[in-house]
């Protein structure tokens, strides 16, 4: 090498100058950083709170209305069994009295037709129930579900 060319690269290593760090603007920085995610945090927490809780009451609430619905179904099948223990004691009564075959025959065939059409109601009646039993139970969940998709999407 020349010792214009070493010359050269030594003034110009002197005039190069070194990117300084500042710890104090690190610091500022690194702090700012922190804050935002601390911020962030506590807004995450709190909509897991509100969800949450929202949850609950809607938990809540079904188990109420499974718990007054299973009453009505409960009462309706109590309802069903004694009209249908009733009308077999008054069949049997019925029977003890009947004084020819005939008479025997034709208790039984009203009595098998009677029970053919109460059986056909009752089914009715229970499908009726149970319909409004399951529309009660899943209204809550239903309600809730539709307003967590509508704050996901006004999101």
């Amino acid at each position: 090498m020349s010792k214009t060319t070493a010359k050269s690269a030594a003034e110009t290593i002197e005039n190069v100058e070194f990117p300084s760090f500042d710890a104090s603007k690190a610091t500022d920085q690194i702090r700012a950083f922190a804050e935002k995610g601390v911020e962030q945090s506590k807004e995450a927490y709190a909509k897991l709170k509100t969800g949450a809780e929202e949850t609950q009451k809607v938990l809540e609430s079904t188990y109420e209305t499974a718990k007054a619905v299973s009453s009505d179904v409960s009462l309706k099948a109590i309802a069903a069994l004694r009209a249908n223990a009733e009308a077999g004691f008054s069949h049997l009564e019925a029977l003890v009295g009947a004084k020819t075959l005939s008479e025997v025959v034709e208790l039984q065939t009203a009595f098998l037709r009677k029970r053919a059409e109460l059986a056909v109601e009752q089914a009715k009646e229970f499908q009726a129930v149970a319909t409004k039993a399951v529309e009660d139970v899943s209204k809550p969940v239903k309600s809730a579900f539709e307003k967590a998709m509508k704050d996901v999407k006004a999101a």
